[in-house]
């Protein structure tokens, strides 16, 4: 009976949730059998026959997760569990060189990093998407000036398409940091029970070469009985990191769907209920969901760094966690991307809401470039603040229109002309190196991701 709502198929596809079945990751600890027993054979530790025995038997697809339970009832061990099952049906003189010079932990570690490139295979590319699907919306948008806020307050004028811009450089970059971890996460072990290669001898660090070279994996340079923890604690890191910025465009995205902003909204497919007593709401759900998700994704991260410190060359206080910490990590932000991919994908923009609500202040945020004007025209900064600031004060408390406020006030219009005063007030005018950034931008961004399209 599922419990977890990972388990029933709420949240995460089909692709990375079969990552972490339990009858796959059975197949990635036979695939370390079947690669490490050819290697050894390779250089001449074990018969050749024995190892194309023992490779074949790992691969045959006999062995199951119910025999592998049976075993661990008696065992009360999996790996011993699964290298028993393999034994069973390898031939007898194959049965002395299954597991040899091995320890558990080669088959744990090993096969985390199995599940970790694997986990990446799917992760990227939905990375490379979105910051496509968002350096595409940053160039359809660019010459849309909005508010800009900050504080929660009208700042100064924005292009619209500089907030994907933002957003999409961030996602191209943490495709580059998933290049970059990659070398540190995806490690092969097979150095046996305390780091040494101990029954391998001399021959140990190319078996474990040859290894890692089958597994499409980085052989570990030194270990203890387990790949050290930093490693794994980078690799939750960076996931929950892309989470994070997910989040990020979620808050964005619940905050501009508010009723007093209505600047963009989610895709509301036909049917879809906003609310079960409401039936005008359209809630931004998934942006929401983002949101919830992220939060669980970080904690994660804590869990992870006290993994890190194990006494002497291991113990077992980060066993039982990873089976949690691991399959989480990946599936909450698989499903993370897969509804901001669908979000951003057909969100809507409301242009005349955009632009009407650059009046809300009825001309204020136009401040920022008469103090500009002003300061052109020779007059100290704090003189031009202060007298702006007062009209500015003036026009609210009156409710007046800041741009007639400005027009006639005696001291800034002694300084400017009524043509200049009116170009201040044309929002077009103030993008200012928008379209260029947002140019760069999606050249970098489709230089580095185009290629996973």
């Amino acid at each position: 009976m599922p419990i977890l709502p990972i388990d029933g198929g709420r949240y995460g596809t089909e692709a990375m949730k079969d990552i972490f079945d339990d009858q796959k990751k059975i197949s990635y600890q036979l695939e370390i059998e079947a690669a490490v027993a050819l290697s050894q054979s390779e250089i001449k530790m074990i018969p050749k026959d024995v190892a194309l025995n023992i490779s074949k038997m790992a691969r045959s697809g006999k062995i199951s997760v119910n025999r592998v339970k049976q075993l661990e009832a008696k065992s009360d061990h999996d790996t011993a569990s699964l290298v028993e099952a393999l034994s069973e049906i390898c031939k007898t003189s194959a049965r002395p060189w299954i597991h040899y010079g091995l320890t558990s932990n080669d088959l744990v570690d090993t096969s985390n990093s199995l599940q970790f490139r694997d986990t990446l295979r799917i992760i990227e590319p939905k990375v490379a998407k979105l910051a496509i699907i968002l350096a595409d919306k940053a160039v359809k948008y660019k010459g849309l000036p909005a508010v800009g806020r900050t504080h929660g307050q009208h700042a100064s004028i924005i292009s619209f398409g500089l907030k994907f811009a933002n957003w999409a450089l961030e996602m191209s970059k943490h495709v580059e940091r998933i290049e970059e971890v990659k070398k540190r996460i995806l490690i092969c072990k097979t150095l046996g029970v305390v780091g040494t290669g101990s029954l391998m001898g001399s021959k140990a660090l190319e078996v474990q070469r040859r290894v890692a070279k089958k597994l499409e994996l980085y052989p570990a340079d030194v270990t203890t009985q387990v790949v050290p923890r930093e490693r794994y604690a980078e690799y939750i890191f960076v996931m929950a990191l892309i989470g994070s910025t997910l989040e990020k465009i979620a808050v964005e995205i619940r905050n501009l769907q508010r009723t007093e902003i209505g600047e963009v909204a989610e895709p509301f497919k036909k049917g879809q209920m906003g609310s079960s007593a409401v039936p005008v709401k359209r809630n931004p759900v998934k942006s929401e969901r983002v949101t919830s998700l992220s939060k669980l994704l970080r904690s994660q991260i804590s869990v992870a760094f006290e993994n890190i410190p194990l006494w002497h060359e291991r113990d077992l206080s980060n066993s039982a966690n990873e089976r949690f910490i691991l399959p989480t990590t990946a599936i909450l932000l698989d499903e993370m991307l897969e509804a901001m991919t669908k979000i951003l994908s057909s969100i809507f923009v409301n242009e005349d809401k955009i632009r009407g609500n650059l009046e809300i202040t009825r001309g204020q945020i136009f401040a920022e470039f008469v103090l500009d004007a002003l300061i052109q025209k020779r007059v100290p900064r704090f003189e031009a603040y202060r007298d702006i600031q007062r009209v500015a004060f003036a026009s609210s408390s009156e409710g007046t229109d800041f741009r007639d406020a400005v027009r006639n006030d005696k001291v800034i219009s002694s300084h400017l002309t009524d043509n200049e005063i009116g170009k201040i007030f044309v929002p077009e005018n103030h993008l200012g190196a928008s379209f260029d950034i947002i140019k760069n931008v999606s050249n970098k961004v489709k230089s580095s991701c185009s290629k996973f399209s």
